[in-house]
């Protein structure tokens, strides 16, 4: 992507909700080289900050709901939480958690979009999000997978200011001039029980390498390691747990 750190509007961490936290940290800490460190705060539940360099990538944490599936979760950031709901309201779009107050660190809420994809909102705080972008262990590009594009341009260019081509044939989501992600329409190739989602890609040194960590931890490789034509080399995972996540060449363009 495009962005080097946090700004408004444009996408500022990712979290991991797990059945297994103990076990996602063994797997991503082989996998990607994280130094992950749990808040010994009761009221925290156990929220696990991973770390690359000492500066953060993303989180682990345990499923707060029991309706709340195995799936890495994308954060966007705003200036106001309670602004930011009422938008994704009268855009189409509903507020399942939220506003609330996460310490001094800062204000969240879950939304989901018209389509079905779900994602978080943050107010940053004392915590502004992610410190590393783009480098090897960290984010470097967020997928949108849904069957209904239109809809979906539609909605996160209303709440967000995003611009977007859905007539390209791999449209780009950018914020500012800075492209960050793309958006893929989901075909028959998509079993009917797979919801829309937002997929985060991590940058590794070797998309190869990063494959075979990932079977030799548990987990499968579910889009075996591509080169993208004038793009970058990736494939696309799931971790023993079932989440699924990309990653992709670190210095690969997106």
């Amino acid at each position: 992507m495009k962005l080097h750190e946090p700004v408004p509007g444009g996408p500022c961490w990712a979290e991991l909700g797990t059945t297994d936290l103990g076990a996602a940290r063994r797997f991503y800490t082989k996998l990607f080289g994280w130094r992950p460190e749990t808040d010994s705060r009761q009221q925290a539940g156990g929220y696990t900050i991973a770390r690359v360099d000492g500066r953060a990538v993303a989180a682990l944490t345990p499923l707060y709901q029991r309706e709340q599936p195995v799936a890495w979760n994308m954060s966007f950031a705003v200036g106001d939480a309670d602004a930011a709901v009422r938008q994704v309201a009268a855009a189409g779009g509903a507020v399942t958690q939220g506003p609330t107050d996460v310490f001094e660190s800062g204000r969240f809420a879950v939304a989901v979009d018209p389509t079905g994809a779900l994602f978080q909102l943050w107010q940053p705080g004392t915590f502004p999000g992610a410190g590393l972008f783009n480098a090897p262990g960290s984010l470097g590009w967020v997928e949108l997978l849904t069957r209904e594009p239109g809809r979906a341009a539609d909605f996160y260019t209303t709440v967000f200011g995003w611009s977007v081509d859905v007539a390209a044939r791999c449209p780009r989501w950018g914020i500012g001039g800075a492209d960050f992600g793309g958006m893929v329409t989901m075909d028959e190739k998509f079993p009917h029980e797979v919801p829309a989602h937002w997929l985060p890609y991590f940058a590794v040194a070797d998309v190869n390498t990063a494959a075979v960590d990932t079977t030799d931890g548990g987990g499968t490789v579910l889009m075996e390691p591509t080169s993208v034509p004038d793009g970058p080399r990736l494939a696309v995972l799931r971790d023993p747990q079932g989440a699924m996540f990309g990653v992709y060449r670190a210095g690969g363009e997106r």
